[in-house]
């Protein structure tokens, strides 16, 4: 009897569906895609409607022919890659390798890799959806173009081997634009007044002062604020207003990617890189005892919080029975679609209520089983009732002067009994908090009160925060910039690109970024912006829709971007030379002016006499970056920390060195496999200046590699991390340092051509 092929992307997922399909089917799978974009040519073909060229990647000529001996005997192919334009694209890439031994090729759908979500998606086969797979090769198309056009540009002015991304640049000019607000925040000083006042029953409680003949207080300086002291105690104060209200807090919605990511950075310290790992995982299958192999949550590359009917009742059933009918909503909560959602998935949620975390927690390693609980507890807590709270609010009135107090008792927590809120990650307004003090259980309106005490407070305003991994991504959402399957990838090629660093889980432009910002946005003002980037976003969306065609919005994007390009390219000559700075030192071969270049280990000096002389050397040991400031204090001394450079890489120091010589290492966030206390830390050696990186607890521990370490735990044999390799056969690729496991870098960089 014939039997049909199933094709997926994953093994792990074809492993968990053949279990669900039975013995009429055979499941392989293609392992990712088998076709790409050729390395060493552009392959994007301008005058001939932006058609671009695929070619096999290298080694999987043996999977597609594995897949065409199945087809050929097989009574149907379904293709069932991944719901997204990506899966798209990798399924037409397949239809095209099988249709001439197969033509019968149908597309199939599966948002959860449970046995109701394969069934429904073979229920449902349809045609490869061509405007998707348009819609991914206009965006291959435009990252191509911007890759290979722009990037030979930054080679000519800085130095060769460094790329341009069209969204990543973008993400890298938010960071930068961070950064220079924070080098260029002038603080502010305000003060405010908090009263300590005693009822005639001689209870004590704290309100701040809020009004001053009518209007808002203004309180600039100490002197002002002694003046207003002053008068405030020569008069009697009476409590005008008391007044009781229930507040409503109600629960967030169901995780989408890019809210997943943020809440996983939050609670858990999860990169956006290793949230998407582990939720792949979810939901590609776990093993799970008698069970067996199961997908524990729905697909997590979604813009939509729509919920299905079933999960629905499903959920607040579960809630009945495991918290009481109180905490069931009369009706089920719908959540609105976000203004840039393609609504094309559910939201990420359990794929059935019987595995409650408890249940699967034996199965699952520490941080697979965080990660699900969270999704597991958000999906509970979405679908239960509000929590409500008691707001009391007193009025304190004395002359010109109004205080107020008020004060919140919990009367029902509602969802809080299962998703429960912690502060940001930034820790924002906890310092300029309003006090809390209980409130008086005895008074009344019209009450006399005593001024017990008055407390002044300094405060400075504040720079905004530096970016997170979370907070980027969620920038990015806000401003339509990426789409939920990019948001990891945009944050980590930024770090792998050396223009940002990750230090205490905060963003910082490196000065080579910055520098290379400073290029993008003077000399592509249109191409790297905001603005520019989001509406290419949806064009994108409008020929996965239909409504656009390919050609027509290749052409919108190309021709003011090939006019950028020819302009810039122009210039290229004079802006390198505008980048080096002439010194005063002379060349001790040939006595010409040595002068700072950019090199691929940073800033160096070289002769000025170049191509005749070929001398260079090191900028001077312990060298200052002035434009990165950390807004870091000095534990030993209360001075600034600032980022140096000194033989053995970067570092932390105190800016009042040589008073202070407190130094910090500026680690890789990730933990030392050897002695398990250290992290990583990128050091240099003396002769050479080559990065390793080695353990911050040397020489106690003296764990070191030459191996740029990536904080992605490795998928076969769960290692903590894995390594960037480049060879000029694989390009660039991350590998287990254990299981030898390798993966290709999803997104060529055009420095690799």
């Amino acid at each position: 009897m014939e039997k049909s092929l199933i094709i997926v992307e994953s093994p792990a997922k074809a492993k968990t569906i053949n279990k669900y399909v039975g013995k009429d089917y055979i499941v392989e799978a293609s392992v990712g895609h088998i076709k790409n974009l050729p390395k060493s040519k552009l392959s994007v073909d301008v005058d001939n409607g932006f058609q671009v060229t695929y070619e096999t990647i290298k080694g999987k000529e043996e999977v597609i022919e594995k897949l065409r001996n199945h087809a050929k005997h097989a009574k149907a192919v379904y293709i069932a890659t991944d719901p997204d334009r990506e899966g798209e694209a990798i399924a037409a890439h397949l239809a095209e390798e099988i249709k001439p031994v197969n033509p019968n090729i149908q597309r199939v759908l599966f948002h959860e890799i449970t046995e109701h979500g394969i069934h429904e998606g073979m229920k449902n086969p349809k045609s490869i959806d061509q405007h998707l797979v348009l819609s991914q090769q206009a965006r291959r198309a435009m990252d191509r173009l911007v890759g290979y056009k722009v990037s030979p540009f930054i080679w000519k002015t800085v130095y060769y081997g460094l790329s341009a991304g069209r969204v990543q640049s973008v993400a890298l000019r938010l960071i930068c634009e961070r950064e220079e607000e924070i080098k260029n925040f002038i603080p502010e000083e305000y003060w405010s007044i908090i009263g300590e006042f005693k009822t005639p029953q001689n209870e004590v409680f704290l309100a701040k002062l809020v009004k001053v003949a009518g209007t808002d207080p203004k309180l600039p300086d100490e002197t002002t604020v002694k003046g207003y002291c002053t008068d405030i105690k020569n008069h009697q104060f009476t409590v005008t207003t008391i007044s009781k209200k229930t507040v409503k807090r109600n629960p967030a919605p169901p995780f989408i990617t890019s809210t997943l990511q943020q809440e996983a950075a939050r609670r858990l310290r999860f990169s956006a890189q290793r949230t998407m790992t582990l939720a792949q995982k979810l939901y590609e299958g776990v093993e799970l005892g008698s069970e067996g192999l199961t997908g524990l949550i729905t697909y997590m590359r979604t813009d939509s919080t729509r919920l299905s009917e079933v999960a629905v009742t499903e959920v607040r059933e579960y809630i009945y029975n495991n918290y009481g009918k109180e905490y069931v909503p009369r009706e089920p909560r719908l959540y609105k679609k976000g203004k840039a959602s393609q609504d094309a998935h559910e939201a990420i949620r359990p794929t059935s209520m019987k595995f409650t975390p408890k249940s699967v927690k034996k199965y699952l390693e520490k941080d697979l089983y965080a990660l699900y609980e969270l999704i597991w507890n958000r999906f509970v807590a979405c679908q239960m009732t509000s929590a409500e709270y008691e707001q009391v609010s007193i009025e304190v009135e004395g002359g010109d002067y109004l205080f107020r107090a008020t004060d919140q008792v919990p009367k029902f927590r509602g969802f809080l009994q299962v998703y429960d809120d912690i502060p940001d990650e930034n820790g924002n307004g906890t310092e300029d908090a309003d006090p809390v003090s209980s409130l008086p259980t005895y008074i009344t309106e019209g009450q006399q009160l005593s001024v017990n005490g008055l407390f002044p407070r300094q405060h400075f305003t504040k720079p905004p925060a530096r970016f997170t991994e979370a907070s980027l991504v969620k920038e990015l959402e806000s401003l339509g910039i990426g789409r939920p399957s990019t948001y990891a990838h945009i944050v980590s090629t930024v770090i792998d690109r050396k223009y940002v660093e990750q230090r205490e889980r905060k963003l910082y432009a490196t000065e080579l970024g910055m520098e290379v910002n400073k290029l993008l946005v003077t000399y592509f003002p249109e191409i790297f912006n905001v603005k520019f980037t989001a509406r290419m976003e949806e064009e994108l969306d409008t020929i996965a829709s239909g409504k656009q065609k390919y050609e027509k919005v290749m052409k919108d994007f190309y021709e003011p971007f090939h006019r950028a390009v020819e302009k810039a390219s122009s210039q290229a000559v004079t802006i390198k030379g505008s980048l080096q700075t002439i010194t005063e030192e002379q060349c001790e071969l040939c006595g010409k002016q040595m002068i700072i270049k950019w090199g691929r280990n940073g800033k160096f000096m070289a002769c000025s006499g170049y191509p005749e002389c070929k001398n260079t050397r090191p900028l001077p040991d312990e060298t200052e970056i002035p434009e990165h400031h950390l807004g870091e204090q000095c534990e030993l001394c209360g001075g600034e920390m600032v980022l140096k450079s000194g033989r053995f890489g970067s570092f932390l120091g105190c800016s009042n060195y040589p008073q202070c010589t407190n130094t910090k290492s500026i680690t890789t966030g990730i933990q030392c496999p050897k002695c398990k206390e250290g992290m990583l830390v990128e050091r240099k050696t003396k002769k050479r200046k080559r990065a390793f990186y080695g353990c911050s607890r040397y020489p106690d521990c003296d764990f070191a590699t030459w191996d740029k370490p990536i904080d992605r735990q490795c998928p076969e044999c769960n290692h903590p991390y894995l390594v960037v390799k480049t060879s000029r056969t694989k390009g660039t690729v991350y590998q287990c340092p254990e299981c030898k496991y390798e993966e290709q870098k999803t997104e060529e960089i055009a420095a690799s051509a």
